[in-house]
């Protein structure tokens, strides 16, 4: 028995080549309709963010449209959970700003009359906190940081 092994080069097979395009053209195409719907999830996501961040101002007595504006919006949140200004200053510090961050949820989630680990989710679960406490019946009882002091 004497096998013969044959070498197909792709690219003289016009076969072989034909079928690699026709692959490129589907993954190209699965390629853009998974992007599509990321961006549409990511829209949505963000969206529900801004629309939670605007009735968390305004339940505060705060302008709503301060949740769009990028620096603003962390100044009214220092105003509504009663701490300084300046601790902006301490969100731009790598790893102190990821506490202060935390402290702050935790302060925000106080001001609405929810405990520490509602404050918890609301820093590591932002996009099921928010809206929870911006749509839910939680009421603003003040700035939680100026209570505890």
């Amino acid at each position: 028995m004497n096998f013969k092994i044959q070498e197909v080069n792709p690219f003289q097979d016009t076969n072989a080549l034909q079928n690699m395009q026709g692959m490129d053209e589907s993954m190209g195409a699965l390629g853009a309709g998974l992007g599509i719907v990321l961006f549409l999830v990511y829209f949505v996501v963000i969206v529900v963010m801004i629309a939670s961040m605007w009735k968390v101002f305004t339940k505060a007595g705060k302008p709503g449209w301060a949740a769009l504006v990028p620096i603003y919006n962390i100044i009214v949140m220092l105003e509504i959970v009663g701490r300084p200004v300046w601790w902006i200053l301490l969100l731009f510090i790598p790893l102190v700003g990821f506490i202060v961050g935390i402290i702050l949820a935790i302060d925000l989630a106080k001001s609405y009359g929810k405990g520490t680990g509602f404050g918890i989710g609301l820093a590591l679960l932002p996009v099921i906190c928010y809206p929870m406490l911006g749509f839910g019946s939680a009421q603003y009882k003040g700035p939680a940081a100026q209570a505890a002091a």
